[in-house]
């Protein structure tokens, strides 16, 4: 049986006493979670949350938000986490889609809550789940685990437990529904290539609200680890959660750990207690990844790629594969291989799957393949086809297995009928000294139709010309993949909630006015 309820009875029934989340100043053990979130769930239900009813929670990293994960299953039905970075008409159309009934907001996002409340469909309930002075017409936390301890619905396998929405800065979000199988059956997977510990501290930086660190948070209750939570990641407030609560492990997207490694203060804090970083979500640069193997020596790597359909790893990258020298080494750029009980495959445009080395688009199959998209069953046929998962993503295996993403296909640059892949581009342009973030894009061009264009920030005190840049990346890539023309900025690149960059965003001024953003 696969059901997310069970991992938390189990974590009670071997670790009781062990520590299961630390938010500041509140601390509970494993056996007092499990307690709690059955008086959670007992509140919701008498909110209406019952089978298929859908709750959504709005708000920044808290223990609070790890309990409402658990609760909601717990009183049957389905949670929905809304992405923080969103603006108020996209939360309010995730939440309609989803027909969410109850929604779990704190103060940060109470005022956004005020806004919106009238646009709201579905919602009856708000629940505040922060301490101070509750807004008007809300529930108190309190008051929601006051009630009676609620016996398990018993939801498990193919019902759906988590509604995630994918994207939310253009066009129109999917909710992807995953179910109990989906969720616990890829915790189980990844945990034989991931060696997780009993009773490990592992801190929450990485949004709460994104399937990366939810990936983390079933991974943490089939070991009973130990739970700390920051709202949100700064890179000098993690690297003294580290040094403080002598922290194992954590989840950080590489823009976070370029953020870390490049800080001026990361040789003032103590990370030796770092047992493995495990990082995902985008492409990880060369250059980024050795300078953190420099800062925090005694610390392993593992690379995990996946995608929110597929709840979410597909491959992960083990720490022996992150060496630039020896007879491991010549991997360090791959995602890693496939985890037990999914099945890889590249395949091409008539979905026919292609020798090792040729690109085309990774698929795969397995228990961790989504439900759907909810309310969208044409897209949901386009994406699963006789059962495999089409991902979008480009790339190939190697003859040992090994996947390698070239770039999402959407992100493919075709300039003169040449393929760019641009994050090829980018890893080219992060081995610049002096290069602290870009992003390479396609912008138009009546020659070429589109043409290589790098966004490039610098790091402070130093400086770089575009025809150096250029000069630099024809040193290490083919010409017709390098930069044609460089932008430097001085803000940061656009990020999104889940800390990918928004090259969205970033190709909106070359486009405007355009029917399309490819020529």
């Amino acid at each position: 049986m696969f059901a997310m309820t069970q991992l938390l009875t189990r974590a009670a029934q071997v670790n009781g006493q062990g520590l299961a989340t630390h938010d500041h100043d509140r601390q509970q053990t494993w056996s007092e979670l499990a307690q709690k979130v059955r008086r959670f769930a007992g509140g919701l239900r008498k909110l209406g949350v019952d089978n298929d009813v859908c709750a959504a929670v709005l708000a920044l990293n808290s223990d609070r938000y790890f309990e409402f994960m658990f609760a909601v299953p717990w009183a049957g039905g389905v949670f929905q986490p809304i992405n923080t970075r969103l603006a108020g008409p996209e939360v309010v159309y995730w939440l309609n889609d989803s027909g969410a009934e109850v929604l779990l907001v704190d103060r940060t996002f109470a005022p956004l809550l005020a806004e919106i409340r009238g646009q709201l469909e579905h919602l009856r309930h708000v629940v505040f789940i922060d301490d101070g002075e509750l807004p008007e017409g809300c529930v108190a936390y309190s008051e929601v685990v006051s009630a009676d301890p609620l016996e398990d619905a018993g939801r498990c396998n193919d019902d759906i437990a988590g509604l995630f929405y994918t994207g939310g800065t253009t066009g129109r979000s999917k909710g992807v529904m995953l179910s109990h199988q989906n969720l616990v059956s890829n915790a189980l997977q990844a945990m034989s290539i991931i060696s997780l510990k009993p009773a490990d501290r592992i801190l929450h930086v990485a949004p709460m609200f994104h399937i990366a660190d939810a990936f983390v948070c079933m991974m943490s209750v089939s070991i009973a680890g130990s739970n700390y939570f920051q709202p949100a990641f700064d890179p000098v407030a993690t690297m003294q959660a580290i040094a403080s609560y002598q922290i194992e492990r954590v989840l950080l997207v590489p823009t976070m750990i370029n953020m870390l490694v490049n800080h001026s203060e990361v040789d003032d804090h103590n990370l030796t207690s770092l047992r493995s970083i495990l990082y995902g979500a985008s492409p990880m640069p060369e250059a980024v990844i050795r300078k953190a193997m420099e800062k925090v020596p005694g610390t392993e790597f593992v690379q995990a790629y996946g995608q929110t359909e597929a709840a979410p790893a597909i491959t992960v990258l083990s720490p022996e594969r992150h060496t630039f020298e020896g007879p491991l080494a010549g991997k360090i750029k791959a995602a890693g291989q496939a985890l037990p009980g999914i099945e890889l495959s590249i395949r091409d445009e008539q979905d026919q799957p292609v020798e090792a080395g040729v690109v085309g688009e990774v698929c795969m199959r397995g228990a961790n393949v989504m439900l759907g998209y909810r309310n969208m069953p044409d897209q949901t046929s386009k994406t699963i086809v006789d059962g495999w998962l089409h991902t979008g993503d480009g790339g190939y295996m190697d003859e040992d297995g090994f996947l390698f993403i070239v770039d999402r296909v959407k992100d493919m640059i075709i300039s003169g009928g040449e393929n760019v892949y641009s994050a090829e581009v980018e890893n080219t342009l992060y081995q610049h000294p002096a290069v602290s973030q870009c992003a390479v894009i396609g912008i138009p061009s009546e020659k070429w139709g589109e043409q290589v264009h790098a966004i490039v920030v610098l790091h402070e005190n130093t400086e770089v010309t575009e025809d150096e840049l250029i000069a630099h990346c024809k040193s290490l890539i083919a010409g017709f993949k390098c930069p044609q023309s460089v932008t430097f900025q001085t803000a940061a690149l656009p990020l999104s909630g889940a800390g990918k960059i928004l090259k969205t965003e970033l190709r909106k001024p070359y486009w405007e006015g355009g029917e399309r953003n490819v020529n």
